[in-house]
């Protein structure tokens, strides 16, 4: 890929990738604020997909448009690795965490199974994708953002597999929340780090 497609894109890809988490949580956050029986310990964020009233298109689309502005944001991100194919494997099973958040969106909770498997693929695929590229990172020389993914890894999973053992919420708001952040800020400082490389191979 010649440099000025490539620069072109990382722009659109750190673009979309710093746009995506504030649709996501700005439409569930107003989703919430638009049904009041939601309850954080018992409910799950999904469950405001099947509500009456602006609260399920507020909330599924949502889901949809950042899924695909976070779709944007890993072809940039398979770009940026290079040949890398450890980094390359971590962008595609990114690729398909995005692909299962659209999913969210458009299978609510009144298509079952189907809803849960593309629920359970997103919370799980996020994670894996960043344990891959953790390597990928090290191996690269990146030993910082290595060191970042693993934590934001860590930060996606450990509500998952404390819901597992002790089950703290009788709800999955609280993990599906906390999860969706981790990953929220891992993306946004990916983002900027693609713009700055855009803007570094727009001056040199």
């Amino acid at each position: 890929m010649g440099v000025l497609k490539l620069n072109r894109t990382l722009k659109v890809a750190g673009i979309s990738g710093v746009i995506a988490p504030i649709v996501a949580f700005t439409c569930i956050l107003a989703a919430i604020a638009s049904y009041t029986p939601f309850n954080w310990v018992n409910n799950a964020l999904s469950d405001l997909g099947v509500q009456s009233g602006v609260t399920a298109p507020i909330f599924n689309s949502g889901l949809v448009i950042s899924g695909l502005l976070f779709l944007v944001f890993t072809i940039g991100l398979f770009r940026s690795v290079g040949k890398s194919w450890l980094g390359k494997t971590g962008a595609i099973v990114l690729c398909l965490a995005c692909i299962s958040l659209v999913s969210i969106g458009i299978f609510n909770e009144s298509f079952k199974p189907t809803h849960y498997l593309v629920s359970v693929a997103f919370f799980a695929l996020m994670p894996i994708s960043m344990l891959v590229l953790v390597t990928s990172f090290w191996f690269a020389g990146q030993r910082r953002l290595s060191l970042f993914t693993l934590a934001i890894a860590f930060a996606a999973a450990t509500p998952w597999v404390l819901q597992l053992l002790i089950h703290y919420v009788s709800g999955v708001a609280v993990p599906e929340f906390v999860s969706g952040l981790a990953g929220a800020v891992w993306t946004e400082i990916l983002s900027i780090k693609m713009l700055k490389e855009a803007s570094r191979a727009k001056t040199s």
